[in-house]
């Protein structure tokens, strides 16, 4: 297998240069993230289709990169396919290195369940079976920021966009033929603007959030966006900023001082004391909101009837994809179901384009004829 390490900003240049002309580059990202809010990008591999660099896995070092513009050029350069598998974690490291994602993009396991293939293939089983290559797991808990590479840690990354460019070969063919293509693109560009335009809602996941008081609510926003804020800017993990339980019991008891933050807040002793009287001004901030300007209650889980009406859907859902020879998954996701139950939600990316006509109006139709 060949590979070559781009260890400067002169062969990255050159690298870049050197691929004019190609329609698609594989690519692929090493990165950790142990104890950090943000990704660590560690690797970047490229293998480029027809042009000066082809038939190469190019592996990129971003230690030792000081200019990586032109590596962004590519990323966004709009004649150029960025064929990605499994992408979501990809695209978070390029938008914090590069500020930039990918695009257009070719995600390979969107695009194997699009051509019948099974949904959320990884990459080893879609290399299998497309190329009748069984890949090796060896360096999958490598430490990728350790300096020098490995011989081998090199080979594992590079195989990663080597084969990628038969799979992809293969994939675009099928979705092309099925008329699925541009599908894919769709999806990627879903992709994309969604983690660019991405709002500070993490609170809604903190578990009994639905149970709290609009002004109970309000603490909860306050506290949950301080703590993005903080962990971000620390580049730590949100919990060892402040825990999910902790945040909920704020929201709860709502404490006035320092002796009722001790008795109803579970916090560790060094995070009472240093961020204690910060905390309290949070809560003491959520206390002056007027009535009318505090948050709307978030909604209680389904009731029985909708949970029948939830069923229902899947099963119409499954029937669609069953027509179409795919996995009811590529339709839609799981919280999709629940928010075509709630009028007014706001409805997802996901849902314009192919979507729209093939499954999302046809199961809104049948809920406004009382079929379900």
């Amino acid at each position: 297998m060949d590979w070559k390490l781009i260890e400067s900003d002169e062969a990255l240049a050159n690298l870049i240069a050197a691929s004019a002309g190609c329609t698609a580059v594989m690519v692929d990202t090493e990165f950790m993230r142990r104890n950090t809010f943000f990704p660590q990008v560690a690797v970047v591999q490229l293998c480029f289709d027809g042009s000066d660099a082809a038939g190469t896995a190019w592996l990129i070092d971003p230690l030792e990169i000081t200019d990586p513009t032109p590596l962004a050029e590519l990323l966004q350069d709009p004649s150029v396919v960025k064929v990605l598998h499994s992408a979501s974690e990809d695209l978070e490291v390029f938008q914090r290195w590069l500020g930039t994602v990918p695009q257009p993009l070719f995600d390979t396991q969107k695009a194997a369940a699009f051509a019948g293939l099974e949904f959320g293939m990884g990459y080893r089983a879609l290399i299998l079976e497309l190329c009748q290559e069984d890949l090796p797991k060896g360096e999958t808990r490598s430490d990728w920021l350790k300096r020098p590479l490995t011989e081998s840690q090199c080979h594992y990354a590079a195989q990663d966009v080597i084969y990628l460019l038969s799979a992809y070969t293969q994939l675009a063919k099928r979705c092309h033929d099925l008329g699925r293509y541009d599908w894919v693109l769709r999806d990627g560009a879903d992709a994309a603007t969604s983690l660019a335009t991405a709002a500070p809602d993490y609170y809604k996941r903190i578990k009994s959030a639905w149970k709290l008081q609009p002004r109970e609510l309000a603490v909860l926003v306050a506290v949950s966006a301080w703590r993005e804020e903080v962990a971000r800017e620390r580049d730590k993990p949100r919990s060892w900023i402040i825990d999910d339980k902790a945040c909920l019991q704020l929201a709860q008891f709502m404490p006035a001082n320092m002796d009722d933050l001790r008795q109803h807040v579970e916090l560790p002793p060094a995070v009472l004391r240093k961020r204690g009287e910060v905390l309290l001004d949070l809560v003491d901030a959520q206390q002056q909101v007027p009535e009318t300007e505090l948050p709307a209650r978030l909604p209680p889980p389904l009731e029985q009837r909708q949970r029948d009406q939830l069923k229902a859907l899947k099963k119409r859902t499954a029937a669609i994809a069953d027509e179409l020879g795919l996995p009811p998954q590529v339709l839609l996701a799981a919280k999709d179901y629940e928010l075509l139950l709630r009028p007014g939600a706001a409805e997802p990316l996901s849902w314009q384009g192919w979507r729209e006509a093939v499954v999302v109006e046809p199961l809104k139709k049948a809920l406004q004829r009382g079929e379900m």
